[in-house]
């Protein structure tokens, strides 16, 4: 299927349809990963944007949220293994942080399922690819993201955007 920037939008129509997975990448090792398996030529599907981040640890359960909110049916974290972090312990605050914002996401309406780590070095192209057809194929099993339960505030605020948030 040829897609264009117009057709990116545009309503799955029933047997089409292929999940929006959000991946954001430390920029060290799972970013370069994922370049070595492009330029390696390893096959996995393409329906994964990459957000470039500098290091694992800075991704904030806030971008997985609102990656959901805006369309995602899986998000993934990736970054160094732990211990070959290049700002030394980022990974390791990112996998306690993540690990307990998982808990909380059937409370938010979410499969937990939806949300995935991995650690994937520069050198691992192969286990990139190995990712991505993995969690590609775990989104369709559990089908598009029918999106948070109706949690407005009465003024039109989603799931991020109420009080206390």
């Amino acid at each position: 299927m040829t897609e264009t920037r117009g057709q990116a939008h545009a309503a799955p129509i029933a047997g089409d349809w292929e999940p929006n997975i959000v991946a954001f990448l430390c920029n060290w090792c799972s970013y370069a990963g994922a370049d070595l398996a492009g330029m390696s030529r390893f096959e996995y599907p393409a329906n994964v944007r990459i957000i470039r981040v500098p290091c694992s640890g800075r991704v904030d359960p806030l971008f997985v949220l609102k990656s959901f909110e805006r369309g995602a049916d899986m998000v993934l974290v990736s970054g160094c293994h732990p211990g070959d972090c290049h700002y030394t312990s980022g990974n390791y605050h990112a996998r306690r942080k993540l690990t307990a914002f998982r808990e909380l996401l059937s409370f938010l309406g979410i499969d937990p399922r939806r949300f995935k780590m991995s650690w994937v070095s520069a050198a691992e192209g192969g286990k990139w690819s190995a990712v991505v057809r993995e969690i590609t194929d775990e989104a369709r099993r559990l089908g598009p993201f029918k999106g948070f339960p109706n949690w407005s505030n009465g003024n039109g605020g989603g799931a991020t955007e109420g009080p206390g948030v």
